[in-house]
């Protein structure tokens, strides 16, 4: 990248996650994803692997934003990343193994809970406690294996 377009290039970068009003969850990742959109556009031709890097690793780059507006900050830098990656090898080096999917998650979000509740300047109040639960269900029922009745509910609630 040229000394030139630097400046204006990592501007255009950062503005895809900075000030995002929208609500956590789908709707503040749709923003990013626009902003994201544009950014490409911008930039594709000038410098497509740069391009390309930011597409592949977008979704990666933009979960933090399906947490509570005051986590973001927080758990968007590597250094929080790397800390829970080392709990969590030494939990699973304690265990010996993990005997499925659904046990490696519940790990790594028992750490990344425990993690949080020691975060300095981070209040939890009741709405990010409910979108921290509402994520942790997600997590461990994803919408194609929800129960029938539940799926009936929701059909039946939005007619």
């Amino acid at each position: 990248m040229s000394k030139h377009d630097w400046d204006v290039v990592k501007a255009g970068y950062w503005s895809i996650f900075d000030d995002i009003d929208a609500e956590p969850g789908d709707r503040a990742v749709a923003e990013a994803t626009r902003r994201a959109r544009g950014f490409a556009d911008k930039w594709a031709k000038t410098y497509p692997g740069a391009v390309e890097c930011l597409q592949t690793d977008f979704g990666s780059l933009s979960a933090h934003r399906r947490f509570p507006r005051e986590h973001w900050k927080r758990i968007r830098h590597s250094n929080f990343i790397e800390c829970t990656f080392g709990e969590s090898r030494r939990r699973v080096k304690v265990i010996g193994r993990l005997p499925g999917e659904a046990s490696c998650v519940s790990l790594v979000w028992a750490v990344l809970d425990r993690a949080s509740r020691g975060w300095r300047g981070v209040t939890h109040t009741p709405a990010s406690i409910r979108l921290l639960q509402n994520l942790r269900r997600d997590l461990n029922q994803p919408a194609d294996t929800q129960p029938e009745e539940d799926t009936n509910e929701a059909v039946t609630a939005a007619a």
